[in-house]
């Protein structure tokens, strides 16, 4: 997961008040990822679970916090890198572009895989390692 920490998702996840029908719009702080987020004894998740969930299942996961929100965001992001090979950018634009993807996409339809999503935003914004000889 030390990858996910180079990837700098710093975005606001204020989507994550929208996905409960009290549609209280939750101040839009900015996110960056924190020691915490490589922790998973304190998860009240596993893999195969945020896995099949849909967005609004790993937001009920979640407790309904944005920052526990973002970390399975955090822990989907690293499942998908390093499913496909891929090195997430350090750089706080792709970070801020990926993490308003996956807040559009997540907002169109609660219904859909939140790995979908962030695996087609991890595709979008990922590298793949310079071959070395």
């Amino acid at each position: 997961m030390r990858m996910i920490h180079r990837f700098a998702l710093c975005f606001a996840l204020a989507s994550a008040g929208t996905l409960t029908a009290s549609a209280q719009q939750p101040a839009a702080p900015t996110i960056t990822p924190s020691a915490a987020a490589d922790s998973t004894a304190n998860h009240t998740w596993n893999t195969e679970q945020i896995l099949t969930c849909t967005v609004s299942d790993c937001w009920q996961l979640a407790g309904k916090n944005e920052a526990t929100f973002f970390d399975i965001i955090q822990q989907l992001a690293g499942i998908s890198a390093q499913a496909r090979g891929l090195t997430l950018p350090d750089n706080a634009e792709a970070g801020k572009r990926t993490g308003e993807y996956i807040k559009a996409k997540a907002k169109t339809d609660h219904g859909q895989l939140l790995y979908a999503i962030v695996d087609a935003a991890v595709r979008h914004v990922g590298t793949r390692p310079a071959a070395t000889n």
